[in-house]
């Protein structure tokens, strides 16, 4: 099955180019004000999970979503991919943009919209269900929650810590006992890493 962006990456209320605002001041107080991101426009490691760590990812089509729609960021917002891994549940990647934070939140309301289309379409109606009930009551404006509140970010102020990071993600798959070799995993920039043809390009950490 192929999954095609159009320019416009528009989809019901959902658009790259027009970023859904964010209540990050409100969330910010709940336990997560070490994990934002502090300066917009510099490297940040940054995870975002399914609600309720749901296997959302165990499928290519869902995976080539948030492929795609990074694709989309590359080529159309300037964003710039260090690295990343889609695992079952959430996702790791370091990246940098003039105004990450915004770019952030409009690839996690338009994957949203993306992936839960999908589901529906394809009448996987169990995940859906979890991803009903676990929806926070203050969200009026929408039958599903599809990504946790808030984003696990982190500032890359210094070359080990970039490097560190970019191993850990890389290393991810391996941890879990899914395959030998980092570069092995699909799912991540390791095969770029490794001068292997990846799913998509990145922007390598020289």
């Amino acid at each position: 099955m192929n999954i095609t962006i159009v320019p416009t990456l528009r989809r019901g209320n959902a658009s790259l180019d027009a970023p859904a605002s964010a209540n990050n001041k409100r969330s910010n107080k709940m336990g997560r004000s070490r994990y934002i991101i502090t300066e917009p426009n510099k490297p940040h490691f940054l995870t975002c999970t399914v609600l309720e760590w749901l296997p959302v990812f165990t499928r290519p089509e869902t995976a080539e979503i948030l492929l795609n729609t990074w694709r989309y960021q590359r080529e159309n917002i300037g964003l710039l991919l260090y690295g990343y891994v889609i695992l079952e549940n959430h996702i790791h990647f370091i990246a940098q943009a003039e105004q990450l934070d915004k770019c952030v939140n409009s690839f996690k309301s338009y994957t949203a919209r993306q992936l839960i289309d999908y589901l529906e379409a394809n009448h996987v109606e169990r995940l859906l269900a979890r991803l009903r009930f676990g929806k926070k009551a203050h969200k009026t404006d929408r039958e599903y929650q599809f990504w946790q509140e808030g984003t696990h970010a982190e500032l890359m102020f210094s070359e080990a810590l970039m490097r560190e990071k970019l191993d850990y993600i890389h290393r991810n798959p391996v941890k879990r006992g899914y395959v030998d070799e980092p570069e092995h995993w699909r799912y991540s920039s390791a095969r770029n890493y490794a001068g292997k043809l990846g799913l998509i390009e990145i922007d390598p950490w020289a």
